[in-house]
């Protein structure tokens, strides 16, 4: 398939590229800055500008576009970019969409767990009601903006949690365990969603090629805790974990992005990517990590 990417050059949007590389596509990607290599084209989605031509030649549509959630602090202003950068990217795609002689049959859309707010106790399934917090009135949005195009579109919404892999959400974590600084973050009993950075790809690859629309959790299939993640990464890095950072001091220092990004305990299962037949290759947190930082992991 022609795949048109927009968000390329990010965490995810890297991996993705050699994950659809490897799987025979071809590829066109978006980018904000000036074109460096001939697959990229220049588009603006603050103002709507994309040439209509690339939705006509695409096949199917990846859209992880989006200002980063682990940018810290979450100010008023920020806050704004999170939200627009979303809705702006997504909208520009699917009025390109409803503009093009022949749309792409498929749009995989970046979403995020966020979508269920703060669950402890719950196990949250695709079929599960949205929260409430920031993160949920985003998403919310997010996924409207994606449901705009037009019919005959195959509209996917892959709620991702934590991506685990040297960047993202991770990069922090990675840089405290360094200097020994990595300990239990609030309760550490929060669960997680994560996901290996090499699955994320592969389940955005995966969703491209599947019939499935609507929500689809990209969470990996053994739930962990906050503490699982910390332990498992002081481990594989032959680091101390000694500490405990409680919850009214990363409220302090972090605001509401604590809660949301910390402190939330959402115990997301990715029900619908395993019954479409999807192979995780890292199903437990401890095997993600180990392959990132352990002894046989390449950097």
């Amino acid at each position: 398939m022609h795949v048109l990417v927009a968000g390329a050059s990010g965490f995810v949007g890297t991996a993705l590229l050699d994950a659809l590389t490897a799987a025979g596509h071809t590829l066109t990607t978006l980018t904000r800055a000036a074109p460096s290599r001939p697959q990229q084209h220049r588009w603006d989605p603050a103002t709507g500008a994309l040439d209509p031509r690339l939705i006509d030649a695409a096949d199917a549509v990846v859209n992880l576009a989006g200002a980063p959630i682990a940018r810290m602090p979450w100010t008023p202003r920020y806050r704004r970019e999170i939200l627009h950068s979303r809705v702006h990217a997504t909208t520009t795609l699917t009025r390109a969409m409803a503009r093009a002689a022949a749309p792409p049959t498929v749009l995989v859309n970046a979403s995020a767990v966020g979508f269920y707010g703060d669950r402890p106790g719950e196990r949250l399934t695709e079929d599960s009601p949205r929260g409430e917090g920031f993160l949920a009135d985003v998403v919310d949005r997010w996924e409207r903006a994606a449901h705009g195009a037009p019919d005959g579109v195959r509209v996917v919404t892959a709620r991702t949690g934590v991506v685990v892999g040297r960047g993202g959400a991770f990069g922090p974590l990675e840089l405290l365990t360094r200097f020994g600084l990595a300990g239990r973050l609030g309760p550490g009993t929060q669960h997680w969603p994560w996901i290996a950075l090499a699955d994320e790809a592969r389940a955005l690859v995966h969703l491209v090629a599947s019939d499935l629309a609507g929500p689809v959790n990209l969470e990996g299939p053994t739930p962990a805790t906050a503490s699982d993640a910390t332990d498992a990464l002081a481990r594989a890095m032959h680091r101390w974990h000694p500490w405990v950072v409680p919850s009214a001091l990363l409220r302090a220092a972090l605001g509401g992005a604590a809660h949301e990004l910390l402190l939330s305990d959402q115990r997301a299962v990715p029900e619908r990517l395993l019954a479409d037949g999807f192979v995780f290759e890292h199903s437990t947190i401890e095997s993600a990590i180990s392959a990132t930082w352990g002894p046989s992991a390449t950097v």
